[in-house]
């Protein structure tokens, strides 16, 4: 029995059915542009299934439309989801607040609930309600799971999830520090213990998912013990495109001398920020293209991303004390041999190195970057956050 696994944001929707116990992909695809026009030649829906590519270029007017449609090519594929006998359909949530912090059977009172966490996720939350509620009408006879991006961090210790700011008014308001991609942080963690052939309860390891957005996380014996994102996706590290950590008071100024309200200064530090805001690109494959040319501001973009990045894994070294594992993972982490070298570069004391040929080497498994015998295996594990939203949806429905 499969699971369909929707990721529903703001103007696209992402979804696979797959197998949650063996991990094999039935079909996957994307809807893009929801509410938006056709773009010449590029198609509003890409559906892949056995091998094949079905796509569909008309308008998707809002994303219950996008659903059926995605329906639709699910049955001209073959797999007709109505009986396809499936055991859940697995939703990404962004936020879960104080309130769900384990996988969580959908009702209208949990939709609700969801719903009214939109303040902490304005540009999140509303878009995973969309996904849930057209995904409800489609299916209502199969057992409906939201999996939240935060429950891995929330039993992060007081010291590591307060801001020191006024207790009551943080309170008031929602006010501490969540944590995100912890569905990738959690699965990359079990898999490691698994690579390494250890138990999870006996590892202390550092992850960092680096992709347009990123983050790194450390976990000691298998629970998360501090991670780089706050109330926010926009704290800590320098990101694609959001700035990460900064000067609170760059927000005061900018509104005061800059002309500028909080929507603009928002959009500025989750969209127009990171590598793009620095070097006009946030694509590390154009990044280094840049580079290579001698291009001064592409140059400083990747120095400031690292020195951020290794800001944190200093930090983490020290908050854990022995550090068994340290894993890259996501589109950066899993692909970018330079930004691996470069974040561990001079670690040799610590017990940390990274082999050259071990880390150029390509591949799409999980592996050793570290050299032989290294005191801290140094690894790439690839991420699969569908696969760990599907396994809790089919382990929370039995």
């Amino acid at each position: 029995m499969k699971v369909l696994v929707i990721n529903s944001g703001s103007s696209s929707i992402k979804y696979q059915l797959l197998d949650p116990d063996s991990g094999d992909v039935v079909a996957s695809g994307v809807v893009q542009r929801i509410g938006e026009p056709v773009a010449d030649g590029t198609p509003t829906i890409e559906h892949s299934s056995g091998g094949k590519t079905y796509e569909h270029d008309g308008v998707v007017l809002d994303h219950a439309a996008g659903l059926q449609l995605v329906f639709d090519l699910f049955a001209e594929s073959g797999h007709d989801l109505a009986e396809e006998g499936l055991r859940a359909v697995g939703h990404r949530v962004v936020h879960g607040g104080e309130v769900f912090f384990e996988p969580t059977l959908i009702t209208d009172a949990v939709v609700r609930t969801i719903s009214d966490l939109s303040s902490l996720a304005p540009l999140h939350n509303p878009a995973n309600v969309v996904g849930i509620e057209s995904a409800r009408k489609l299916l209502p006879e199969v057992p409906q799971v939201a999996v939240f991006d935060t429950a891995f961090f929330h039993h992060m210790p007081a010291a590591a999830k307060t801001y020191a700011i006024d207790t009551k008014i943080a309170a008031a308001n929602g006010v501490r520090r969540y944590g995100f991609h912890g569905t990738s942080h959690e699965y990359v963690s079990g898999q490691v213990a698994d690579f390494l052939e250890r138990d999870r309860t006996d590892l202390n390891q550092i992850v960092l998912h680096l992709g347009n957005g990123a983050s790194a996380s450390a976990i000691r014996g298998g629970r998360a013990v501090d991670t780089t994102m706050g109330l926010t996706p926009l704290e800590g590290l320098v990101m694609g495109t959001r700035s990460g950590d900064l000067d609170p008071g760059i927000i005061f100024h900018l509104i005061r001398t800059a002309d500028m309200n909080v929507d603009d200064v928002d959009a500025l530090l989750n969209r127009q920020s990171g590598i793009k805001g620095l070097s006009g690109v946030n694509d590390f494959r154009e990044l280094g293209r840049l580079i290579e040319t001698g291009d001064a501001a592409a140059t400083l973009a990747f120095e400031v991303y690292i020195h951020r990045l290794r800001r944190y894994i200093g930090a983490y070294l020290v908050e854990l004390g022995r550090v068994d594992a340290i894993t890259f993972t996501a589109g950066v982490g899993e692909n970018d041999a330079k930004v691996r070298a470069a974040a561990l570069a001079g670690l040799e004391r610590y017990g940390i190195a990274v082999d050259e040929a071990r880390n150029t080497a390509k591949s799409r498994t999980a592996r050793y970057i570290s050299p032989e015998g290294a005191e801290v295996a140094v690894l790439v594990v690839p991420t699969n956050e569908e696969l760990a939203i599907a396994r809790a949806s089919a382990r929370l429905v039995g």
